[in-house]
C-alpha cells in the first residue's frame, strides 16, 4: 500500500456511487478515485475520463493498487460485495444502511476483525451543516438538560418513481434510507435508547413501500433520561417541519432548512472549495429571561464537510486516527432498524436492550 495516496475502488455509479462517493473522496487529499466497477463506462467517463472502469465486482477486487473498496450498489448487494471485498484483503466503506440487517452487520464486523482491515459505514450526515451545530450547541450547556428532541427530514415527492428504492424489494423504503441517517445521528448525540416505537405507511398514490414513518424514541435510564426523541420523515410535505426542535431545562432551539451540500453535489458541485458546506440559514435559540418574556437570538450554522468523513477513514487506514464510524456503531445501528421493523409490524413500543 502507497502511504503517499491510497486509491479507491468504487462498486457501482448510481445515484450514490456517481453523486456522494466519488465526488466525496476525490477531494481527500492522499485519496483518489483509482477504478470503478459498472455496466456503464460511457457514464463514468463522462465525469472521470482518466479512471478505469472494469465490468464487474471480481475484476475490481482482482486489482492489486486497489487498497479501500467502496460499495455503492443497491441496498440487497451492500452484505455480499463487503464480504468478498473483506476477503480480498480490501478496507471496505459501505454506503448506508449498512447491510439488510442486524446478522449480515455481526458477519460482516466479525469478518473484518478477522482480517484486520479497516470496515466503516458512509454515515455523511453526522457531517451535516445543522448537526455540527446542534452537537456544539448541546456541549455548550445554553439549553440545559434536552428533554425533547424532534428531528424531521421532509420532502415532498408526490410522484412513485421507477427505482429500486420504492419498489418491494430487500432493502427498499423511507425507514431504513432516512431512518438510518436519522437514528444514527440521535445515538452519537444521547446514546441508545430504552424503547423504540414506530409507525410506518404508504401514503402516496401508487406507493408500494412506506414512504412515511414516525418513531418515538424514549430514554428513562442513563445521563439523559427522561428524555423524548421523535423522528419524523415524510414524501408529502409541501411544507417542511423545522429540521430540528430541542427543548431543555434552560431553554428552546428551532433550525429550518437541511444541509446544502447534497443539493451542491446534484448540482455538480466540487466539495471543499471555498465557501463548500455553508449554510446560510441560521438557527433560533429561545430562552426565558427574567420579565417572563422569552428572548430569541440567531445561532450561526457550521458549514457542513463530508469530505470529513473519507479523510478520517483516510487516516485509520494509515493509522494516523480513528474510524470514523465504527462496525460496533454500524451493528448498533442495524439492531434499532431491525427492531422498528418488529415495532411497526407488531403496533407497539419494544425495548431496545
Amino acid at each position: 500500500m502507497n502511504s503517499s495516496s491510497l486509491r479507491a475502488g468504487l462498486v457501482g455509479f448510481g445515484f450514490a456511487g456517481q453523486t456522494f462517493h466519488a465526488p466525496v473522496l476525490s477531494a481527500v487529499p492522499g485519496l483518489q478515485l483509482g477504478a470503478v466497477a459498472s455496466s456503464q463506462p460511457h457514464k463514468v467517463h463522462a465525469e472521470w475520463p482518466g479512471v478505469d472502469v472494469v465490468p464487474d465486482v471480481d475484476a475490481l477486487l482482482g486489482r492489486a493498487d486497489i487498497d479501500l473498496v467502496v460499495v455503492a450498489t443497491p441496498n440487497a448487494q451492500h452484505h455480499p460485495v463487503a464480504k468478498a471485498a473483506l476477503a480480498a484483503g480490501k478496507h471496505v466503506v459501505v454506503d448506508k444502511p449498512f447491510t439488510l440487517d442486524a446478522a449480515q452487520a455481526r458477519e460482516l464486523a466479525a469478518l473484518a476483525q478477522r482480517q484486520g482491515r479497516l470496515l466503516s459505514v458512509y454515515q455523511n450526515r453526522r457531517f451535516d451543516s445543522d448537526f455540527l451545530t446542534l452537537k456544539q450547541l448541546l456541549a455548550g450547556g445554553q439549553l440545559g438538560r434536552p428533554v425533547y428532541f424532534e428531528s424531521h427530514f421532509d420532502r415532498f415527492r408526490p410522484q412513485v418513481r421507477e427505482r429500486w428504492r420504492e419498489q418491494p424489494v430487500p432493502g427498499a423504503g423511507l425507514w431504513v434510507d432516512l431512518g438510518s441517517h436519522l437514528l444514527d445521528q440521535t445515538v452519537q448525540l444521547f446514546g441508545r435508547p430504552d424503547t423504540l416505537q414506530l409507525d410506518t405507511a404508504a401514503l402516496r398514490d401508487g406507493a408500494l413501500v412506506e414512504d412515511y414513518f414516525h418513531a418515538v424514541l424514549r430514554y428513562e435510564t442513563g445521563p439523559h433520561a427522561p428524555l423524548r426523541v421523535v423522528l419524523h420523515a415524510t414524501t408529502l410535505a409541501v411544507h417542511a417541519a423545522p429540521r430540528y426542535i430541542v427543548h431543555g431545562t434552560g431553554g428552546s432551539y428551532v433550525k429550518r432548512g437541511v444541509d446544502p451540500q447534497e443539493d451542491a453535489l446534484r448540482a455538480g458541485g466540487k466539495p471543499g472549495g471555498e465557501g463548500w458546506g455553508a449554510d446560510d440559514l441560521d438557527g433560533e435559540l429561545i430562552l426565558p429571561s427574567d420579565d417572563g418574556q422569552a428572548r430569541s437570538s440567531r445561532v450561526p450554522t457550521q458549514a457542513g464537510n463530508y469530505v470529513a468523513y473519507y479523510a478520517a477513514v483516510r487516516d485509520a487506514i494509515l493509522g494516523k486516527g480513528e474510524n470514523p464510524v465504527s462496525p460496533e456503531q454500524a451493528v448498533e445501528l442495524m439492531e434499532l432498524l431491525d427492531l422498528g421493523r418488529q415495532s411497526a409490524a407488531e403496533g407497539r413500543a419494544l425495548p431496545t436492550r
